[in-house]
């Protein structure tokens, strides 16, 4: 296939272009290295006097915010976009104050960095003291989520990490309004230059040259759908904590308290059925299923949620608006007011299904069973799993850790809801007396 031409000036333009932003990237992460030397030493005192700098900005910024946050709505709607996907990107009084609430209870929490994790002495006389430590540069990759400008500025800054914000062209508007109170209120108060920044560039490539950043950048963070997070680790050269997605699963025993397992698994999959948390599939035992899905089926149908079944579903919903469950189902994650849902014969039936088609998110078992919830909890390798409770407790907020900078669904250094202490790595400091290894 014969090749495009480009012509001189346009090849120059795009060098320049590259130029451009890998001198930005590179000035951005000059800046964020000498903020997080600062940030490392900052009393405790002085991190929490901004963060509550940053709430109370967020607060007095709340009309610009919301006006920025209408142009984003309308040029979202204007694309098509609607359900969850434009849930997550509104903002209102109640959101912001939410942010800025969060902010506060993060400077409410003890600060884990200088914190003691071990301290051994050896036969020698050395004392060996394992310290947290403030990981660095952490650059955060996000989509049409607003609220997560605030959330991990606060997390990052009061574990002495500085931050460096990449958010979605969808919420643009937002992110600088909201970076803007943050950062202006910040710097009143003591916050070092550097320490917060965004990126205001929406052209993708600037991210890549992110993401090469050894050196410059500790730690990448991305925040979104499944196909942001696969392109960042398919291009990082970077360390890169993720979540690929959260295929949430409860399990209904043979055991459960059926209005109680109704309640859980209303919530579950209706209250916000646009997060990561929400429930994605239903599994019932097959004693149990005759009596809970018809009453739940008829409550899903009154809050708009379409069911899609398998064939013992079906039967026993025979009448109602039941899809026919496909392969692909058990292993989507809607992120909307869609639900899977299986009958199955057993418990070990139902661990199973989760272990093949589960995320590592978040699973629930509803049952009066003590046996039962125990061979679940040991049995399901989830970063959190739940007895009796909906999987919506998955949130750093709901864990007491403050804001969250996401949920992990990797097995080394982060798992689950990340609050401070998963924003922090250690160093071992050795003291001596002038020994010598021989």
């Amino acid at each position: 296939m014969k090749q495009p031409v480009i012509s001189t000036s346009e090849a120059r333009r795009n060098l320049g272009f590259k130029n451009g932003i890998s001198r930005l990237c590179l000035e951005m992460t000059r800046r964020g290295k000498q903020a997080a030397h600062e940030l490392a030493g900052m009393p405790t005192s002085a991190k929490n006097r901004v963060l509550k700098a940053m709430a109370d900005g967020l607060e007095r910024g709340a009309k610009e915010i919301l006006a920025a946050n209408a142009r984003d709505l309308s040029a979202a709607r204007k694309a098509g976009v609607q359900g969850a996907l434009l849930d997550r990107l509104m903002l209102n009084k109640k959101r912001i104050g939410e942010m800025a609430q969060g902010l506060r209870e993060v400077a409410r929490l003890q600060d884990p960095v200088g914190q003691v994790i071990s301290k051994r002495s050896r036969p020698n006389g050395l004392k060996i003291v394992k310290v947290r430590v403030p990981i660095g540069v952490i650059a955060i990759v996000y989509e049409a989520r607003p609220n997560v400008t605030a959330d991990c500025a606060g997390l990052c800054l009061k574990s002495g990490n500085s931050v460096i914000l990449r958010g979605g062209s969808e919420a643009i508007h937002s992110n600088r309004a909201i970076f803007r109170r943050l950062e202006a209120a910040g710097r009143k108060v003591g916050l070092p230059a550097g320490a917060l920044q965004l990126v205001w560039n929406t052209d993708r490539r600037l991210v890549d040259q992110l993401l090469g950043q050894v050196g410059g950048v500790d730690l990448v963070i991305p925040r979104g759908g499944e196909g942001l997070i696969r392109q960042v680790v398919e291009k990082a050269k970077v360390p890169v904590i993720k979540q690929y997605k959260g295929i949430c699963h409860t399990y209904v025993d043979a055991t459960a308290d059926l209005k109680k397992a109704e309640e859980i698994c209303y919530n579950a999959k209706v209250q916000r059925p646009g997060v990561c948390n929400a429930m994605e599939t239903l599994l019932v035992h097959r004693q149990a299923a005759p009596r809970f899905l018809p009453a739940m089926a008829r409550r899903y149908s009154r809050a708009g949620v379409t069911l899609r079944g398998d064939v013992a579903t079906r039967r026993i919903l025979h009448g109602m608006p039941v899809q026919p469950a496909t392969e692909k189902d058990w292993a989507t994650e809607y992120l909307d007011l869609i639900l899977s849902v299986k009958v199955v014969g057993s418990l070990a039936e139902a661990m199973e299904h989760i272990r093949r088609y589960g995320s590592g998110h978040s699973d629930a078992i509803v049952t009066r069973s003590k046996p039962n919830a125990e061979k679940f909890l040991q049995g399901v390798d989830s970063a959190c799993v739940y007895v009796n409770a909906s999987t919506r407790f998955t949130d750093g907020g709901q864990f007491g850790l403050g804001a969250e900078i996401g949920v992990s669904t990797d097995k080394i250094h982060a798992r689950g809801p990340m609050g401070l202490e998963e924003l922090t790595t250690y160093k071992y400091e050795v003291t001596g007396t002038g020994q010598v290894r021989e």
